[in-house]
């Protein structure tokens, strides 16, 4: 089982698989897997690299994983060489706070921490992505009241979905160093890359990025310009081998991994085999807002208990779904 970034387009992904990649695995063998991903990587190159095809190849990847595995009978963090930890503190991604007020921003927090008991919360904005600068005073007025409710002490971080130009990000960011929050997640436009360089090595606070990071060659590129928290995503580049990539290139140049995740099932699950190999895990996992609708497809979603998320001991990504639920759902893939 493997997924792909559901994000906007998100079925594209899959058709490629159908039409352009599956056909070519038919019949080889699985543990070729590094070879046949990377023949796929190059045969669609002009489909991307980035984006649709990236994911695609994602999906691919998690799933021959997890077939490794299942074929080997081990959990997948056995695979890559075994776990640092076996529990994994989760922090609330309370997205949408662009159209809320600020007493709404406040009921959603509170209802997230109460029921969630996280290690730390993201106020992330989803704003419209072609307007810069919108509402800076307004969107610092909701940071001033997140940290009143949840106190000094409360690991914070602020999600701006690339809302910023760069003098309104440097603004902002100065705002919530002021306010004790943690990190300050792509402030402007993604592909602005020596821009979004420009806005962290100008500031105190953690400025991150890179969950619209395609590829190894674009990581490196962000943090060559100067972002020292680096957030790829697993269902959008390379899958558990390129994650595991990433986490050796973060480890090379001194930066923090602390994956984009947003998908609470198969996307998720792998990011917990893959964290849990990571030795200097700085940041809790993502767990963002619709965490509960896995548990309408899979027999034992990976929730978290306490603000722990526990690491898959069974063998492969170890997830049970209902089968007669998931091919309920199904839908055709056409050309």
């Amino acid at each position: 089982m493997g997924e792909a970034s559901p994000m906007y387009g998100g079925l594209a992904s899959l058709t490629i698989i159908a039409n352009h990649m599956a056909p070519e695995l038919l019949g080889k063998d699985p543990l070729d897997h590094a070879v046949l991903l990377d023949t796929l990587w190059h045969k669609c190159v002009k489909l991307g690299p980035e984006g649709a095809a990236t994911a695609a190849l994602a999906a691919l990847d998690v799933a021959l994983w997890d077939l490794k595995g299942k074929a080997l009978e081990l959990p997948i963090y056995k695979l890559l060489g075994g776990a640092w930890r076996k529990q994994m503190p989760s922090y609330a991604s309370i997205g949408g706070n662009a159209w809320r007020s600020i007493d709404e921003v406040l009921a959603i927090v509170e209802r997230r921490v109460s029921k969630e008991n996280p290690a730390a919360v993201k106020i992330r904005w989803d704003g419209d992505r072609t307007k810069q600068d919108v509402d800076i005073a307004g969107d610092i007025a909701k940071a001033r009241a997140v940290r009143k409710l949840l106190g000094d002490d409360f690991v914070l971080g602020f999600d701006a979905n690339n809302g910023y130009s760069v003098g309104g990000a440097i603004k902002v960011g100065r705002a919530l160093e002021d306010l004790g929050y943690t990190w300050f997640e792509e402030p402007i436009q993604h592909y602005n890359v020596s821009g979004m360089g420009e806005v962290a090595q100008r500031l105190d606070i953690t400025v991150s990025a890179g969950e619209q990071t395609y590829t190894l060659q674009a990581l490196k590129d962000l943090i060559n310009a100067g972002v020292r928290m680096v957030q790829p995503d697993i269902t959008k580049m390379g899958g558990i081998t390129g994650l595991m990539q990433c986490a050796a290139l973060a480890h090379a140049h001194g930066v923090e991994l602390v994956p984009h995740q947003t998908q609470p099932s198969i996307g998720h699950l792998a990011n917990l085999h893959v964290l849990s190999t990571v030795m200097h895990l700085s940041k809790p996992v993502e767990l963002a807002d619709g965490w509960e609708r896995a548990g309408q497809i899979f027999n034992n979603p990976s929730q978290a208990v306490d603000g722990l998320f526990a690491l898959p001991e069974a063998p492969g990504l170890g997830m049970e779904f209902d089968a007669e639920e998931m091919n309920r759902r199904s839908i055709p893939i056409t050309a």
